[in-house]
């Protein structure tokens, strides 16, 4: 039955953020936001819908290790599982400006984290100084629209989508909200029970099997981008909901319900998510390329982190 609800909850998770996402981006448009804006507020914050989802879910539910597992674990799995994937499909170097302006707020978000979890604890307070430095965030990243001709020609290509009938994108983002909801709540409650049955911690599960599930939408998008050579949408996507991961959705979980992280495994899920960060810094920051043989070393740092975990 715990499989059940698991399955269950990652389908409609997927559902749910692809629908969100698709709708949203024509209301985006609607209102005359450029392609290029679009992809990096709309798009980055709708693909990172499903761990706001789950992770509403786990904290209202009393599964704290759960919701911090989730987001901690998302941004583990896009910067090694999912880029090194991308990487593998075709080689990535990116020439967007944007990219180096979001990699300091990056590397930000992921040193902050060891100091709002010291005490093992997100509060309310910590949580609205995260919302806060989300709208920096957006602020600073819009400053400057000017990018590379062939960076604004790869966000046109996929952002500037027909305008649809005036309800229609209303009501597909209102049941890609319901999706998303009800796939939250039934991925959390199997997750636990699998918990239970496995013998592991709930943290392990938040770290592994949620954050995977959640993480459907930028792993799909970006193997679909990766395909059509398109590596600024790759990178700007991973990037992008990286950053909102924190600042978005563990500061709004922690403004509706504070949440606990504790244990000495801690440290070592924000010390591989931080070095992590490191490790795609120069290739983000510079533009270097990232190869399939630098690929192939991401996916398997993922796998040796999530072999520690369970064999741990």
């Amino acid at each position: 039955m715990a499989w059940v609800l698991v399955a269950l909850g990652v389908a409609l998770l997927y559902w749910g953020g692809d629908m969100l996402v698709r709708h949203a981006v024509v209301l985006a448009r609607r209102i005359g936001m450029s392609p290029l804006v679009v992809g990096l507020t709309v798009v980055a914050f709708g693909t990172s819908a499903p761990e706001l989802a789950a992770t509403l879910a786990a904290a209202l539910g009393g599964n704290p290790q759960v919701a911090y597992g989730n987001v901690v674990g998302s941004n583990i799995a896009n910067l090694s599982l999912v880029l090194g994937l991308a990487a593998l499909v075709h080689p990535l170097r990116t020439q967007a400006r944007f990219i180096r302006r979001e990699m300091p707020f990056l590397l930000l978000v992921s040193l902050v984290l060891f100091f709002l979890l010291a005490d093992g604890r997100v509060g309310r307070l910590e949580g609205l100084l995260l919302v806060l430095g989300l709208v920096a965030y957006l602020v600073y990243l819009l400053r400057e629209k000017e990018e590379p001709p062939a960076v604004e020609a790869e966000f046109a290509l996929e952002y500037a989508r027909p305008l649809a009938a005036s309800w229609a994108p209303i009501v597909g983002v209102v049941l890609g909200v319901v999706l998303l909801t009800v796939g939250a709540s039934s991925m959390v409650e199997g997750a636990a029970a699998l918990a239970r049955a496995w013998g592991v911690s709930e943290r392990v599960v938040g770290l592994t099997l949620v954050a995977l599930g959640t993480s459907l939408p930028e792993l799909a998008s970006s193997l679909a981008a990766a395909r059509r050579g398109e590596p600024d949408l790759v990178l700007g996507n991973l990037v992008g909901s990286n950053v909102f991961n924190v600042f978005a959705i563990l500061g709004t979980t922690a403004l509706v319900h504070p949440i606990r992280a504790d244990g000495p495994g801690v440290w070592i899920d924000l010390a591989v998510m931080l070095g992590l960060v490191l490790v795609a810094w120069p290739f983000l920051y510079t533009g270097l390329r990232l190869g399939r043989r630098e690929g192939a070393v991401l996916l398997l740092l993922y796998l040796l982190y999530v072999g520690h975990l369970y064999l741990s």
